[in-house]
């Protein structure tokens, strides 16, 4: 099952008001649904992959009986989700090398909704009525209540001051719509973040031969990819590393509008499989991304569609 989806907001004057909506804060980690429908602890990501083998340290979910929980999975860093972090955690799937990582820096799941639970269906049910149901649970260790807020713009100012992702109004009286971005959730966030596909990348000026830049882009309601931008910031040493060796190489370029000749000189051309996660400050009037900041690759979501902002 996927996940509802929230509608994204413009800024903080476009979150609604109102006694008819709560707010929760936007983390900043990997959305997860936590089921235990088969008699045992699932985790699965947002593109419907079993996560499972990567967070031992929320194997307790597995004492609560016939449910399928949605929530977001941190890594707090002085008390504030890394996703950073988190990163170095998302494609493990050795169980050694996970309970080692768990050992070190573990992760909490943030729960903020429930779909199922003792195996009855509880996705019609309003959102109160799925919270109260949340508040009564006896939740395991490394698992923890999202809270909810009665003032959105109170929240949004904390959530700046704190350095937090945004924050998430949901309307009281909806329901749970899986895979679908409804309009009873609204998403605001402090600084802009999608996925993106790598389509190609050059080499360090330096003539080191390793990677020193990614170019990326998204396809659009017709499936075409176009392209989006190039990207130095955030590939460090390593992360550049890992990232090279899961490109296919290609001949020509996977995008099917033009790429700036200031852009595409020296470029290595992939097959664009591989997603990105970027970070960047808004989008110019021809769709580009400005100031983008690789974070990490991701496995456990697809690409943005062009059109998401």
């Amino acid at each position: 099952m996927e996940p509802m989806l929230a509608t994204p907001a413009a800024g903080p004057a476009e979150l609604p008001r109102g006694p008819a909506w709560a707010y929760e804060v936007k983390w900043d980690g990997v959305r997860a649904l936590a089921d235990t429908t088969s008699d045992r602890l699932r985790l699965w990501s947002r593109n419907e992959r079993e996560i499972t083998a990567a967070y031992p340290e929320l194997q307790g979910l597995a004492a609560l009986p016939g449910a399928l929980l949605d929530g977001e999975i941190v890594l707090m860093a002085d008390g504030i989700p890394s996703f950073t972090a988190l990163a170095e955690r998302m494609h493990v799937r050795d169980p050694r090398r996970a309970e080692a990582l768990a050992a070190q820096r573990p992760v909490t799941f943030l729960v903020f909704d429930v779909l199922r639970l003792d195996g009855i269906d509880l996705t019609r049910s309003t959102y109160d009525e799925r919270r109260d149901t949340l508040a009564r649970l006896a939740l395991p260790d490394r698992v923890e209540l999202s809270p909810v807020y009665p003032d959105g713009q109170e929240l949004w100012e904390v959530t700046k001051q704190l350095g937090l992702e945004g924050v998430v109004a949901k309307r009281r009286s909806s329901p749970y719509v899986p895979g679908r971005r409804s309009p009873d959730w609204v998403k605001a966030p402090h600084r802009r973040t999608r996925t993106a596909l790598v389509g190609g990348w050059r080499e360090e000026t330096n003539g080191s031969g390793r990677m020193g830049a990614v170019l990326f882009g998204a396809r659009d309601a017709a499936g075409d990819l176009r392209f989006l931008g190039r990207a130095g910031s955030g590939l460090t040493g390593r992360r550049a590393a890992e990232l090279q060796k899961l490109l296919v190489p290609r001949d020509n370029s996977p995008f099917d509008d033009e790429v700036p000749a200031v852009d595409a000189r020296g470029t290595r051309w992939c097959e664009p499989t591989v997603v990105l996660d970027v970070l960047y400050l808004a989008r110019n009037p021809t769709g580009r991304l400005r100031q983008p900041v690789v974070r990490a690759v991701r496995t456990d979501t697809d690409a943005d569609p062009w059109e998401q902002q």
